[in-house]
């Protein structure tokens, strides 16, 4: 899934991996503006940015299972939809900000959402 991306719309984008960074399906953490955002690919391959604090217990979904578009909390097992950072099962039952990706060749570009940027959930 790559898309070719304008260099005036990169402007607002930071690079933060390579796609050789991510696993073939699952997540890592990026420090992105003092900030620490899980980049993941999905078992459809795309590439989803998202808070990389559980909303219910505080901890990396970084280190959580990936399942076609939910990420799983390690700890209690709280689900997240990588689209739409809304919670899929308990015991989370707040969302978590979503971020929005552009691919250019081999690099992972991110824009934070401006819910994050504000420190709303």
């Amino acid at each position: 899934m790559t898309e070719d991306v304008s260099t005036d719309r990169l402007a607002e984008f930071t690079k933060v991996c390579s796609l050789a960074d991510l696993p073939n399906v699952g997540a890592v953490c990026a420090d992105f503006d003092g900030r620490r955002v899980a980049i993941a690919r999905d078992s459809s391959g795309a590439v989803h940015a998202f808070d990389d604090t559980c909303s219910h217990a505080k901890v990396s979904l970084s280190e959580g299972d990936v399942e076609d578009d939910v990420i799983e909390c390690w700890l209690h097992g709280s689900g997240f939809n990588m689209k739409t950072g809304k919670p899929t099962s308990l015991p989370a039952t707040e969302p978590i900000a979503v971020h929005t990706v552009q691919i250019e060749g081999d690099d992972v570009y991110v824009a934070l959402s401006d819910s994050f940027k504000q420190g709303e959930k």
